[in-house]
């Protein structure tokens, strides 16, 4: 049987969620063909967690010495870490460096797509409808006026690398947005002002094997609160409609984007797009290379309307990182 390496946690409150997501795929995988081994990967440890005790990874080849003196190695690792260090290429890049097959996009495609900066600049080259941005370096000088004529209010001031809408605000006044910038900062170094769309929200999950594309039922989202942020995803504070209330044109223009895109970033293995439509046009937002698979997220919500088994993609996604 392949030893499968489950990671989980990481270095961001995402690690909640993470270790939810890495749950169910420890639950799933098929015992028949899988031997699976829970890891959690926090900063200050890398853990296999047993029955009765934790044991330490060695992170110059990722084994772990066990009771008996033997050592063991994995045949595959599976992602499940959302943002720092799973999500945006840093742990990727280790194990091919270390020659270990791991699920998700190449590293490279992992790190572009978690840096909003690189991916809506990289998109909109293409085409892609997005928001009107400003970036911004921590301790580079800025002008708000200059910002506020640029984007507009209300706006949205963002991290420029991390998930779950952590660190977001929704700007209305020109006096809040210096303390939504400070807010951003101390997420990433690096942040991202946008413009506010007003319309519907979507969101939709991709499975990518040798190019073949499986765009999954598209979910509509309806935020209780002022924008989809943390408690929206994970607290009841939004309703999720899957399948979205969208006319067939509109589905069939959707899943041609989101093929596009995701030939655009050469990804492979699942991802979870968002967008707004405006006046019947899709603009990008983001892209989740490592969507969360908790019983709360809307990826498994979009497989079960899809009548696609948890535990066939994750056997697919296991054996198609084993053979590339």
């Amino acid at each position: 049987m392949k030893k499968i390496a489950i990671i989980m946690g990481g270095y961001t409150e995402e690690s909640i969620i993470s270790l939810k997501s890495g749950k169910i795929v420890y639950e799933n995988l098929n015992r028949e063909e899988f031997d699976p081994y829970q890891i959690y990967i926090f900063k200050d440890k890398w853990v296999l967690i047993g029955e009765k005790k934790e044991y330490s990874i060695n992170k110059q080849d990722f084994t772990i010495l066990l009771k008996s003196n033997q050592i063991l190695k994995f045949d595959c690792v599976f992602n499940a870490i959302h943002g720092t260090p799973g999500e945006d290429g840093i742990l990727p890049a280790y194990f091919h460096l270390l020659k270990i097959p791991y699920t998700g996009c190449n590293f490279h495609q992992a790190n572009v797509t978690f840096n909003k900066k690189y991916c809506l600049t990289l998109l909109k080259e293409f085409g892609i409808n997005t928001a009107i941005s400003f970036f911004l370096n921590q301790n580079q000088p800025f002008c708000e006026k200059k910002i506020i004529k640029k984007i507009g209010l209300p706006c949205f001031v963002k991290p420029n690398r991390s998930g779950s809408s952590l660190g977001i605000s929704k700007v209305y006044k020109k006096e809040e947005l210096f303390p939504a910038i400070k807010k951003a900062f101390k997420k990433d170094d690096e942040i991202i002002i946008e413009s506010f769309l007003k319309g519907i929200e979507i969101s939709v999950g991709v499975i990518s094997f040798n190019h073949e594309i499986t765009v999954l039922p598209i979910t509509e989202i309806i935020s209780k609160n002022d924008f989809f942020d943390f408690e929206s995803k994970y607290d009841e504070g939004s309703q999720e409609i899957t399948p979205a209330r969208l006319l067939p044109n509109m589905e069939n223009k959707i899943q041609k984007l989101v093929k596009k895109i995701c030939k655009i970033l050469n990804l492979s293995g699942i991802s979870r797009s968002e967008f707004i439509l405006v006046n019947g046009e899709p603009f990008f937002l983001e892209i989740n290379t490592v969507p969360g698979l908790s019983k709360k997220s809307i990826f498994p919500k979009q497989l079960n309307v899809a009548g696609i088994s948890i535990s066939n993609l994750l056997k697919k996604l296991i054996d198609f990182s084993i053979k590339n």
